[in-house]
């Protein structure tokens, strides 16, 4: 497993900045996840949480997203991070590349969200749709460039909502798929790239009335990509 990286830690949580390539839990039985590293490094873990198979986790990052992630080392903990998860008082941002040109320097996607029937992919539009839920991302542009006749821009992005590849979902929704992005993105991309998003930045209360405000540079493979397109 890819190493993983501390960015901060107490007696109750810890932040970690998850590599991409990681998964967070395992689906299948053979496969290697952030669990088990967590059980190898805190045994006590292995009881934390509702689910077994996801101790401590209170939140994830898809396969491929790389950055900041939560993870509680007690029940206390989890719940605490699970109700401001719930209230919607933890804010999140990713940097994301996508395809297009913005005409405006920010914006706001609301979109319901729900599965697609017989699939694995979530969709903000289709008749065979189930389980839609409320859907809401606010974005704000950093950059704009063009390489090789196609337009390429830089977002921040930060869902106030936690539905499932909702990011990935709500842009491609408006014309602009995540660059790397192989279930909503294009069939035929213009540039070779893992998907391109990283959650640089988690804020949050702590139980004693304190803020806690984390980022996260963007990993190395990301910024190459982005020399890239630059020159």
């Amino acid at each position: 497993m890819k190493k993983i990286e501390i960015v901060f830690e107490n007696d109750d949580f810890l932040v970690i900045n998850k590599p991409a390539g990681v998964l967070v839990h395992a689906v299948k039985s053979n496969q290697k996840s952030l669990v088990d590293w967590l059980i190898k490094r805190y045994p006590k873990i292995k009881n934390v949480g509702e689910d077994k198979n996801r101790p401590g986790i209170v939140h994830r990052l898809d396969k491929d997203t790389s950055g900041l992630l939560i993870i509680a080392k007690n029940n206390k903990s989890f719940f605490y991070f699970k109700n401001l998860f719930q209230n919607r008082k933890i804010k999140k941002g990713y940097i994301a590349l996508v395809y297009g040109k913005f005409n405006e320097k920010t914006g706001l996607i609301d979109k319901p969200i729900g599965i697609v029937k017989s699939s694995v992919k979530h969709s903000t539009a289709s008749k065979k749709m189930k389980n839609l839920k409320e859907a809401i991302t606010k974005y704000e542009v950093i950059k704009s460039w063009q390489w090789e006749d196609e337009f390429f821009s830089l977002l921040k992005v930060f869902p106030q909502t936690g539905r499932t590849h909702q990011i990935r979902v709500h842009l491609a929704s408006i014309g602009h798929s995540v660059v790397g992005d192989k279930i909503y993105g294009r069939r035929k991309p213009k540039i070779e790239s893992r998907l391109f998003l990283h959650a640089f930045l988690l804020e949050f209360k702590l139980p004693n009335g304190g803020i806690l405000r984390l980022e996260s540079d963007l990993p190395d493979d990301l910024i190459q990509i982005l020399e890239k397109i630059e020159n």
